[in-house]
């Protein structure tokens, strides 16, 4: 019998990646796409209900008995959602516990950290503690930070068609580990994650290598024969760029940004070993034989032509 599987965001990055994963896997899953009505005819659902995938058009925020009936049946709900509608989980993780949703995987898909150091982290988690005062079965899944946004820029531009986010910067140094992972491979990892019972109740971290800034911009040139020119970010300059949203709660993408590259890049939260303190089991020791795509392939495929950058829809 078929997985039945109801995703939110199934259009953006981490969400498409997820349907290529589950429609991908050896395990079959059955698949609904919760989208809102206002999105009923953008291209990216046409695509999706044209690959064998169920729409169903509902806006989170509305009717809970309606939600209800449209999550009934349904074995696991993944949460892509984008990050400044995190508030949105709260009705659809009440609705999914109300329907006797199996398993929910709420929006994480991002680096490691504990609490009170990103903004962004911090309402995810708030997401998660409503999930356990309801006991609704979870899974978190992270995944590191993204390649997609993580090589820079060489001069002769060579990369410049896969990178929305050049990252020429060397924060605090460079020699900081940070685990990483390519968006293409992240719905592999949810479709195995997702059909395993070890995970239930788990915070999982799914990444494929950790690497330095200084090891990612030797494997560039390495990779090209090309050098990138890189720019130096101190950790007291990052500060000061913080600091205009101090004890705001404005959702902010640079602010979310400048606190990733605080927390990955100066504190050097983003490791599986950090992970593992914070109770994190690891996909690589559960799935041994998974493949992925190492930065180095990465690299080479950006260079070829066979990266598309990310957020252009």
């Amino acid at each position: 019998m078929k997985t039945k599987i109801a995703i939110v965001g199934a259009t953006g990055e981490t969400g498409g990646s997820i349907v290529n994963g589950l429609l991908g896997s050896e395990t079959q899953f059955d698949i609904t796409a919760l989208v809102r009505p206002s999105s009923a005819e953008k291209p990216a659902t046409i695509s999706l209900k044209e690959r064998g995938i169920k729409i169903v058009l509902i806006d989170l925020g509305g009717s809970h008995d309606e939600l209800v009936a449209v999550l009934t049946g349904i074995d696991t709900v993944i949460s892509a959602i984008h990050f400044q509608s995190l508030d949105d989980e709260i009705p659809l993780s009440n609705a999914a516990k109300k329907a006797g949703v199996k398993r929910y995987v709420p929006c994480f898909f991002a680096t490691i950290a504990p609490r009170g150091i990103m903004d962004a982290r911090d309402r995810k988690e708030a997401v998660l503690d409503h999930i356990q005062r309801i006991y609704l079965p979870y899974t978190v899944i992270d995944v590191g930070w993204w390649y997609q946004i993580t090589l820079p820029r060489v001069p002769s531009g060579k990369l410049d068609e896969c990178l929305v986010f050049p990252n020429n910067n060397i924060i605090a140094g460079g020699d900081i580990p940070s685990a990483l992972t390519d968006i293409r491979d992240i719905g592999n990892y949810v479709a195995a994650i997702v059909g395993d019972p070890r995970t239930i109740n788990k915070r999982v971290l799914a990444y494929t290598e950790t690497k330095t800034q200084n090891e990612v911009h030797k494997l560039v040139e390495k990779v090209l024969g090309e050098k990138p020119e890189p720019t130096t970010l101190s950790k007291e300059q990052l500060e000061e760029m913080l600091a205009p949203f101090r004890g705001s709660t404005e959702q902010n993408q640079m602010r979310s940004i400048y606190e990733y590259w605080m927390s990955w890049g100066v504190r050097g939260d983003n490791t599986p070993e950090n992970a593992v303190y914070l109770g994190y089991v690891l996909a690589k020791d559960l799935y041994p034989s998974l493949h992925a795509r190492s930065l180095e392939e990465f690299i080479k495929d950006a260079a070829e032509g066979r990266v598309k950058k990310v957020y252009q829809q």
